[in-house]
């Protein structure tokens, strides 16, 4: 796949304006609760179903990064397959698997939230899949990096708490009930939304271990997206529950 060839220092600058929009959205986000889950109402127009949702918004990253990476690419190194392989696993999960895996029966989403997440996606996609197809310049000496090696580290626990943080909460919906329950054990005696949590350690740790700008900018679009939304749904635990747990935070355990 050939796009054309932009110069870095305009990839970096748009890479930058993108950073700044993410700014912008986690301040809107911290004061208007995104419509979808249990925020989600018909006041935002047509609604589709939310397994079907899930799979069209987050299925453009995968397709786009794994085209611009892996197809006709002479030029793949070793730690931009791992790079990129890490990545993919993670919208392998997100897009195809975790869809299938939620009890969210009759449950839908806005479309305008699908689409906004689409477009998302697609620019995150881009800086992502363009940086590594054409200005990546990693040599294998980068696997022995303590930036790499920590990274990984990070990305892999991140991903096992989110992982299983959303095992929980499916299982509180063992026969497809719509009603929700206040979720136990793990994380979950510490914090409110360690899937939350785990995701945000997930592309802390891809940013270190890629140690470039477009990870830096997925990083901060992701704490952007779901440390607003970890505030919210701990604000909503607590004004639902009486009896919830007065010790658990929001996403870190003992501070916030």
């Amino acid at each position: 796949m050939h796009l054309p060839q932009l110069s870095y220092e305009f990839f970096s600058l748009i890479n930058l304006i993108w950073i700044g929009v993410g700014i912008i959205t986690f301040i809107i986000l911290l004061k208007i609760n995104a419509p979808y889950g249990r925020y989600s109402n018909t006041s935002w127009g047509p609604m589709i179903s939310n397994r079907l949702a899930w799979f069209l918004m987050e299925v453009p990253v995968l397709l786009i990064v794994f085209t611009l990476v892996y197809i006709n690419n002479t030029s793949l190194s070793v730690p931009v397959m791992i790079m990129a392989g890490l990545f993919c696993l993670h919208y392998v999960h997100r897009s195809i698997i975790f869809p299938l895996r939620i009890r969210t029966s009759g449950k839908k989403m806005p479309l305008v939230i699908m689409t906004s997440a689409i477009v998302f996606n697609l620019f995150n996609g881009f800086f992502i899949g363009y940086y590594f197809r054409y200005f990546a310049h990693y040599n294998d000496g980068w696997l022995a990096d303590p930036r790499f090696i920590v990274g990984v580290l990070i990305f892999i626990t991140g991903a096992i708490i989110n992982l299983h943080a959303d095992t929980l909460l499916i299982h509180l919906r063992k026969h497809g009930g719509k009603e929700y329950l206040i979720p136990q054990g793990a994380l979950f005696e510490w914090i409110s939304c360690p899937n939350h949590t785990g995701e945000m350690l997930e592309w802390l740790g891809f940013a270190l271990l890629c140690w470039n700008l477009p990870a830096l900018s997925f990083f901060i679009w992701t704490v952007a997206n779901l440390l607003p939304r970890a505030i919210a749904h701990h604000r909503w635990y607590k004004e639902k529950f009486a009896d919830y747990p007065s010790q658990r935070k929001a996403f870190l355990p003992f501070l916030l």
